[in-house]
């Protein structure tokens, strides 16, 4: 009959996952405890009028945050984006329309803050480069293809490799 260990041998490992589990517990709530997004901000400030706020969260949504660069003004969380959003408000409180607020976002920022740049000298790779890197996509097809038809049957691999004969 084999020898089987005492009860008590491994007396010592209860208590020690315990302990473990324990110190776990104490550092996913420190952790959670002292995260800087564990405890709400200031409330972001709005315009006194909603009308006002639905304006400028429009004009918003047309510029790029320069910090973020892939999300909007509007949709951007960054203290940049936040401190932009005040000042369309304070220009549509000082009677500025859209056109203005652009103009002046553009001429700080240049055209890199609009979602739709204009077309022009410097932005024509832009506009017309997806455009073009497509149709010489699909002309590079073409003339593959043209060209793979006029190549006769044995330029091909054969689908089935060559096995020796067998007497």
């Amino acid at each position: 009959m084999a020898d089987l260990p005492a009860p008590h041998a491994h007396s010592w490992v209860r208590p020690a996952l315990r302990l473990l589990a324990w110190c776990g517990l104490v550092l996913c709530l420190h952790l959670t405890a002292t995260s800087p997004n564990a405890w709400a901000g200031e409330a972001a400030l709005l315009a006194e009028n909603p009308e006002q706020e639905a304006r400028m969260m429009a004009i918003a949504s047309e510029l790029r945050c320069l910090v973020c660069q892939n999300q909007t003004v509007a949709d951007s969380h960054s203290g940049l984006a936040v401190d932009l959003r005040q000042e369309i408000r304070e220009q549509l409180q000082r009677g500025h329309n859209e056109q203005q607020i652009r103009d002046y976002m553009t001429a700080r920022y240049g055209n890199f803050i609009l979602y739709r740049p204009p077309v022009d000298r410097s932005t024509a790779l832009l506009w017309f480069g997806p455009g073009l890197l497509a149709v010489g996509g699909l002309a590079f097809l073409w003339w593959t293809l043209r060209r793979r038809a006029r190549m006769q049957a044995d330029a091909f691999d054969p689908d089935t490799p060559d096995l020796p004969e067998q007497p």
